[in-house]
């Protein structure tokens, strides 16, 4: 086992054991494996830096390494595609810990021989492999305690280079085991070019998650910095009224640029909230809810949830409207009330025909002061013609009545 602060700078002897250079850097390729194999070092022979390969040198250890041939190619280094530098690239930089749930500073990186080469085996984040880093080559001692983070629960590395797309690839997996609301906090501790970075590297469906966990202005500077196409991907996945939220947020001719991009349905949804004022009920409404007719029976809007392509987050309650192709709303019942209720029954038998519910003119503040008044997970908004045109869920209802430092602590209760 090797760290990388002790063979940088160690001296590169020939066949002859003659040194004729010194170890300036350690190249590693990026890829789908777990632990990056040491593909070479950068060696640096009187200001200039040249590439020895893997294959080309032996011995490598805290006094340095031996070439193997006596022939010695002085060309220029130059990165190629999946290429990292150890100590250039992830040294001193930052890293999401995976197992951790943190984002840590890379003090030290640690190599381990596995067979016939070298690889990353974990990063060191403890004090000691700063000061590791400092002390004269062999004055500190290798066996004080330190911490080391397994490589394959590395999530991120923040890296300045043009390869980070590379490692973003074998990243994706490692970040989406962690929840939405995680990923976002994390990736708020880093800077926005490595923010949208961690962003760009889910899939759409966890992106658009992400995203939702994060403040309005957050969201919409990611967006403005992703190319257009992939944004207005993570746009369609996103619940039309956050989709609303930051798009509001942008420049309007960067919104409306996005805005065109999206599928028509999505954008449909988008444009209907779209002309609402935001402090009012049909501002903070979503079009995501299920209804069905109320001459179903409980069986057959059962069996009906389960045919759906697509179902919203929010699905606690159901909304029972007149008939078919209608919006006129008669009624609601809980998700649990449906599955307790007899199949044969009728949704017009068992629904409430009672509830509370907003205009889309209505206040949002006093909107929110109902939901929380009557412990309601969503209320409808129906229009003046007694259609429901949407449903304020509690998540979004809190955010005006909860103080602005306590509202970015409020679990999304549907995602």
């Amino acid at each position: 086992m090797l760290y990388v602060s002790q063979i940088v700078s160690r001296p590169i002897f020939d066949t002859r054991k003659e040194k004729i250079a010194v170890i300036n850097d350690v190249v590693v390729r990026y890829g789908d494996e777990e632990y990056p194999p040491v593909v070479g070092l950068v060696a640096r022979y009187r200001r200039r830096n040249f590439f020895i390969p893997s294959r080309d040198f032996t011995d490598l250890g805290v006094h340095g390494a031996t070439l193997v041939s006596a022939i010695l190619d002085l060309t220029p280094f130059i990165r190629q595609e999946g290429e990292v530098l150890l100590g250039k690239d992830v040294l001193d930089n930052q890293l999401i810990d995976v197992d951790g749930k943190r984002v840590v500073r890379v003090n030290d990186v640690q190599l381990i021989e596995a067979g016939d080469m070298w690889r990353v085996s974990g990063a060191d984040v403890s004090l000691q492999g700063f000061v590791r880093r400092l002390m004269p080559k062999g004055f500190y001692g290798s066996d004080r305690p330190v911490e080391v983070i397994d490589w394959a629960d590395v999530g991120y590395l923040a890296t300045d280079t043009t390869t980070v797309t590379v490692q973003l690839k074998s990243s994706k997996d490692k970040l989406s085991r962690l929840h939405p609301v995680e990923i976002a906090q994390l990736a708020e501790t880093l800077s926005p070019i490595h923010r949208t970075e961690v962003v760009e590297s889910l899939d759409d469906e966890i992106a658009a998650d992400t995203l939702e966990e994060m403040s309005t202005e957050a969201q919409a500077r990611i967006l403005e910095d992703m190319d257009q196409e992939r944004a207005a991907d993570i746009l369609e996945e996103m619940s039309p009224d956050d989709a609303v939220d930051v798009l509001d947020e942008m420049d309007d001719q960067k919104a409306q640029e996005l805005f065109d991009l999206m599928e028509e349905d999505e954008k449909a949804d988008v444009a209907e909230l779209m002309h609402f004022e935001h402090d009012t009920a049909g501002g903070l409404m979503t079009t995501e809810f299920v209804v069905f007719p109320k001459d179903l029976t409980a069986g057959e809007t059962i069996a009906g949830l389960r045919e759906m392509a697509e179902t919203p987050n929010m699905i606690y309650y159901l909304y029972v409207v007149e008939e078919e192709d209608s919006w006129k709303l008669c009624g609601l019942i809980s998700l649990r009330s449906l599955i307790l209720a007899d199949p044969t029954r009728k949704l017009e038998e068992v629904m409430r025909t009672e509830f509370r519910f907003a205009h889309p003119s209505d206040a949002a503040e006093e909107v929110a002061q109902t939901i929380s008044e009557y412990n309601l997970l969503a209320l409808p908004v129906i229009d003046d013609d007694g259609d429901i045109a949407g449903i304020v869920t509690v998540d979004d209802a809190m955010e005006f009545l909860l103080p602005k430092n306590l509202q970015r602590r409020l679990p999304r209760l549907f995602s």
